[in-house]
């Protein structure tokens, strides 16, 4: 498993890397960070992140293209919600996204 400081900071680069508007589900995030299969691990450093970072960390949801609950910091699935649609990501009454028309694709 690679060392939490390390790998942290590979998953933060790709989440600075998300525009606004634009999801990436925790899993992509990972692959990205060239660590596949390693969801949790992009949870786990989401959960790290310092109050006030700038690490746009709400642009990352699930599979199903809805906000994870379990959030640290009680209604944090309320603020992860608002701050998506403040940059134009809607959601369906069932509380997802559509992954076909927001998720990310890195051009380069």
């Amino acid at each position: 498993m690679p060392q939490p400081d390390g790998s942290h900071n590979r998953v933060y680069e790709v989440v600075r890397r998300i525009p606004p508007g634009r999801v990436l589900t925790y899993g992509a995030v990972a692959a990205l960070a060239g660590f596949p299969r390693h969801a949790r691990l992009v949870g786990y450093a989401l959960h790290a992140l310092p109050d006030h970072s700038t690490v746009p960390w709400h642009r990352v949801i699930n599979a199903r293209g809805g906000i994870s609950v379990g959030r640290a910091t009680p209604g944090g699935q309320l603020v992860q919600r608002y701050l998506l649609e403040k940059e134009g990501v809607v959601f369906d009454a069932r509380g997802r996204t559509s992954l076909k028309r927001y998720r990310w694709e890195e051009v380069g």
